[in-house]
Protein backbone atom coordinates (compact mmCIF):
# COMPACT_ATOMS: atom_id res chain seq x y z
CA UNK A 1 0.00 0.00 0.00
CA UNK A 2 1.17 3.71 -1.34
CA UNK A 3 2.21 5.87 1.28
CA UNK A 4 -0.17 8.90 -0.05
CA UNK A 5 2.18 11.35 2.63
CA UNK A 6 5.20 10.91 0.57
CA UNK A 7 5.14 12.17 -2.69
CA UNK A 8 7.49 10.98 -5.29
CA UNK A 9 10.31 12.96 -6.33
CA UNK A 10 9.94 15.73 -9.25
CA UNK A 11 11.48 14.75 -12.16
CA UNK A 12 14.92 16.10 -12.77
CA UNK A 13 14.58 18.68 -16.02
CA UNK A 14 17.39 20.05 -16.14
CA UNK A 15 16.58 23.31 -15.41
CA UNK A 16 18.01 25.49 -12.07
CA UNK A 17 17.18 28.28 -10.10
CA UNK A 18 19.91 30.26 -11.80
CA UNK A 19 18.65 30.04 -14.94
CA UNK A 20 15.22 30.86 -14.44
CA UNK A 21 16.53 33.70 -12.53
CA UNK A 22 18.33 34.40 -15.49
CA UNK A 23 15.61 34.26 -17.86
CA UNK A 24 13.50 36.50 -15.33
CA UNK A 25 15.89 39.05 -15.51
CA UNK A 26 16.67 39.21 -19.33
CA UNK A 27 12.61 39.95 -19.99
CA UNK A 28 12.80 42.73 -17.29
CA UNK A 29 15.68 44.34 -19.22
CA UNK A 30 14.18 43.66 -22.40
CA UNK A 31 10.96 45.77 -21.02
CA UNK A 32 12.46 48.29 -19.91
CA UNK A 33 15.10 49.22 -22.68
CA UNK A 34 12.24 48.55 -25.38
CA UNK A 35 11.42 52.09 -25.72
CA UNK A 36 15.33 53.20 -26.30
CA UNK A 37 15.97 49.79 -28.75
CA UNK A 38 12.65 51.41 -30.11
CA UNK A 39 13.93 54.34 -30.86
CA UNK A 40 17.60 53.76 -31.39
CA UNK A 41 16.10 51.29 -34.52
CA UNK A 42 13.85 54.04 -35.83
CA UNK A 43 16.61 56.38 -36.02
CA UNK A 44 19.07 53.62 -37.75
CA UNK A 45 16.29 53.15 -40.10
CA UNK A 46 16.65 56.97 -41.81
CA UNK A 47 20.52 55.45 -42.88
CA UNK A 48 18.38 53.00 -45.75
CA UNK A 49 16.81 56.20 -47.10
CA UNK A 50 17.24 58.56 -49.60
CA UNK A 51 17.52 61.38 -46.83
CA UNK A 52 20.50 59.91 -45.10
CA UNK A 53 22.46 62.89 -45.43
CA UNK A 54 19.65 65.60 -43.89
CA UNK A 55 18.70 62.85 -40.92
CA UNK A 56 22.30 62.92 -39.78
CA UNK A 57 22.49 67.06 -40.21
CA UNK A 58 18.79 66.69 -37.99
CA UNK A 59 19.78 64.31 -35.40
CA UNK A 60 23.22 65.41 -34.99
CA UNK A 61 21.72 69.07 -34.06
CA UNK A 62 18.33 68.02 -32.30
CA UNK A 63 20.61 65.69 -30.40
CA UNK A 64 22.84 68.69 -28.82
CA UNK A 65 19.83 70.93 -28.23
CA UNK A 66 16.85 68.17 -26.79
CA UNK A 67 16.96 64.89 -28.42
CA UNK A 68 18.02 62.05 -26.36
CA UNK A 69 19.39 59.37 -28.84
CA UNK A 70 23.39 59.95 -29.59
CA UNK A 71 24.02 60.75 -32.96
CA UNK A 72 26.73 58.39 -33.12
CA UNK A 73 24.43 55.68 -33.83
CA UNK A 74 22.96 56.98 -36.84
CA UNK A 75 26.42 58.16 -38.22
CA UNK A 76 27.88 54.70 -37.39
CA UNK A 77 24.72 53.11 -39.63
CA UNK A 78 25.92 55.69 -42.66
CA UNK A 79 29.75 54.58 -42.56
CA UNK A 80 28.61 51.05 -42.67
CA UNK A 81 26.66 51.35 -45.03
CA UNK A 82 28.66 53.77 -47.36
CA UNK A 83 32.27 53.54 -45.88
CA UNK A 84 34.01 55.20 -48.33
CA UNK A 85 31.64 58.33 -47.37
CA UNK A 86 32.25 57.69 -44.46
CA UNK A 87 34.70 61.23 -43.34
CA UNK A 88 31.93 62.75 -44.97
CA UNK A 89 29.17 61.54 -42.67
CA UNK A 90 31.56 62.99 -39.84
CA UNK A 91 32.02 66.04 -40.88
CA UNK A 92 28.00 66.76 -41.39
CA UNK A 93 27.79 65.39 -38.04
CA UNK A 94 30.79 67.01 -36.38
CA UNK A 95 29.47 70.80 -37.97
CA UNK A 96 25.85 70.24 -37.38
CA UNK A 97 26.40 68.76 -33.79
CA UNK A 98 28.14 72.51 -32.94
CA UNK A 99 25.79 74.79 -34.28
CA UNK A 100 23.26 72.54 -32.17
CA UNK A 101 25.29 73.44 -28.97
CA UNK A 102 26.44 76.68 -29.72
CA UNK A 103 22.27 77.19 -30.17
CA UNK A 104 21.72 75.92 -27.08
CA UNK A 105 24.07 77.59 -24.90
CA UNK A 106 22.88 80.96 -26.56
CA UNK A 107 19.26 79.99 -25.88
CA UNK A 108 21.01 79.36 -21.85
CA UNK A 109 22.75 82.51 -22.01
CA UNK A 110 19.02 84.36 -23.22
CA UNK A 111 17.55 82.73 -20.01
CA UNK A 112 20.58 83.94 -18.36
CA UNK A 113 21.82 82.70 -14.64
CA UNK A 114 19.68 84.59 -12.71
CA UNK A 115 16.67 83.26 -13.72
CA UNK A 116 18.17 79.55 -13.08
CA UNK A 117 19.11 80.15 -9.30
CA UNK A 118 15.91 82.02 -9.01
CA UNK A 119 14.07 79.38 -10.45
CA UNK A 120 16.00 76.88 -8.13
CA UNK A 121 15.61 78.95 -5.31
CA UNK A 122 12.15 78.24 -4.76
CA UNK A 123 13.30 74.26 -4.33
CA UNK A 124 15.62 75.27 -1.80
CA UNK A 125 18.78 74.94 -4.21
CA UNK A 126 19.68 78.37 -5.08
CA UNK A 127 22.94 78.93 -3.23
CA UNK A 128 24.04 75.63 -4.70
CA UNK A 129 22.90 76.36 -8.40
CA UNK A 130 25.17 79.55 -8.15
CA UNK A 131 27.74 77.55 -6.62
CA UNK A 132 27.70 75.13 -9.52
CA UNK A 133 27.43 77.21 -12.28
CA UNK A 134 30.58 79.19 -10.93
CA UNK A 135 32.06 76.14 -10.46
CA UNK A 136 31.65 75.59 -14.38
CA UNK A 137 32.45 78.72 -15.43
CA UNK A 138 36.29 78.15 -13.77
CA UNK A 139 36.35 74.75 -15.48
CA UNK A 140 33.97 75.76 -18.57
CA UNK A 141 36.41 74.38 -21.33
CA UNK A 142 37.45 71.10 -19.77
CA UNK A 143 33.55 70.61 -18.81
CA UNK A 144 32.47 71.09 -22.15
CA UNK A 145 35.21 68.65 -23.49
CA UNK A 146 33.99 66.15 -21.85
CA UNK A 147 30.61 66.14 -22.61
CA UNK A 148 31.89 66.44 -26.52
CA UNK A 149 34.42 63.47 -26.15
CA UNK A 150 32.27 61.14 -24.14
CA UNK A 151 28.97 59.65 -23.18
CA UNK A 152 27.98 62.34 -20.76
CA UNK A 153 25.27 64.37 -22.38
CA UNK A 154 26.66 67.48 -24.14
CA UNK A 155 23.51 69.34 -24.44
CA UNK A 156 23.14 69.27 -20.82
CA UNK A 157 26.62 70.85 -20.83
CA UNK A 158 25.74 72.95 -23.71
CA UNK A 159 23.23 74.44 -21.53
CA UNK A 160 24.70 74.67 -18.58
CA UNK A 161 27.68 77.12 -20.61
CA UNK A 162 25.01 79.78 -21.54
CA UNK A 163 23.89 79.53 -17.63
CA UNK A 164 27.21 80.17 -16.32
CA UNK A 165 27.71 82.91 -19.39
CA UNK A 166 30.43 81.35 -20.57
CA UNK A 167 32.22 83.16 -23.55
CA UNK A 168 30.89 81.89 -27.01
CA UNK A 169 34.44 81.05 -28.14
CA UNK A 170 35.69 78.90 -25.49
CA UNK A 171 32.60 76.85 -25.93
CA UNK A 172 33.02 76.60 -29.47
CA UNK A 173 36.62 75.99 -29.42
CA UNK A 174 36.25 72.94 -26.82
CA UNK A 175 33.25 71.51 -29.02
CA UNK A 176 35.32 71.79 -32.36
CA UNK A 177 38.43 69.72 -31.29
CA UNK A 178 36.53 67.06 -28.99
CA UNK A 179 33.16 66.91 -31.11
CA UNK A 180 35.70 66.50 -34.15
CA UNK A 181 37.76 63.90 -32.52
CA UNK A 182 34.62 62.05 -31.49
CA UNK A 183 32.71 62.03 -34.59
CA UNK A 184 35.70 60.75 -37.00
CA UNK A 185 36.63 58.07 -34.06
CA UNK A 186 33.29 56.66 -34.69
CA UNK A 187 33.71 56.96 -38.42
CA UNK A 188 37.33 55.43 -38.27
CA UNK A 189 36.02 52.16 -36.36
CA UNK A 190 33.65 51.50 -38.62
CA UNK A 191 35.39 52.20 -41.48
CA UNK A 192 38.23 49.64 -40.54
CA UNK A 193 36.06 46.82 -38.45
CA UNK A 194 33.18 47.58 -40.81
CA UNK A 195 29.94 45.01 -40.13
CA UNK A 196 31.80 43.30 -36.75
CA UNK A 197 30.79 46.49 -34.84
CA UNK A 198 27.49 46.59 -35.46
CA UNK A 199 26.86 43.41 -35.26
CA UNK A 200 28.38 43.52 -31.24
CA UNK A 201 25.58 47.14 -30.67
CA UNK A 202 22.78 44.68 -32.06
CA UNK A 203 23.51 41.74 -29.85
CA UNK A 204 24.87 43.25 -26.57
CA UNK A 205 22.64 46.63 -26.98
CA UNK A 206 20.83 46.25 -23.22
CA UNK A 207 24.47 45.87 -21.79
CA UNK A 208 25.78 48.27 -24.09
CA UNK A 209 23.25 50.52 -22.53
CA UNK A 210 23.96 50.29 -18.86
CA UNK A 211 27.32 50.11 -19.38
CA UNK A 212 26.90 53.65 -20.83
CA UNK A 213 24.81 54.78 -18.38
CA UNK A 214 27.88 53.29 -15.50
CA UNK A 215 30.21 55.48 -17.38
CA UNK A 216 27.93 58.21 -17.66
CA UNK A 217 27.35 58.48 -13.99
CA UNK A 218 30.91 57.64 -12.97
CA UNK A 219 32.52 60.77 -15.12
CA UNK A 220 29.61 63.00 -12.95
CA UNK A 221 30.82 61.82 -10.04
CA UNK A 222 34.76 62.26 -10.78
CA UNK A 223 34.33 65.58 -11.67
CA UNK A 224 32.10 66.74 -8.61
CA UNK A 225 35.47 65.11 -6.94
CA UNK A 226 37.75 66.95 -9.03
Amino acid sequence: MSNEHDPSPAPDTGVTDEMIEDEVRSHWLARLFSPVRRLYEWVLGWAETRHAGKAMAALAFSEAIFFPVPADLLLGALCLGRPRRSFHWSTICTIFSILGGTTAMLLGLAIGQERVTGAMQTVGLGEKAALALETFRTYGFWAVAVAALTPVPYMVFSWLAGFAQMHWATFVAASLIFRSLRFYSVAAVMYIFGPPARRFIDRYFNLCTILLMVLVIGVVVLLKVL
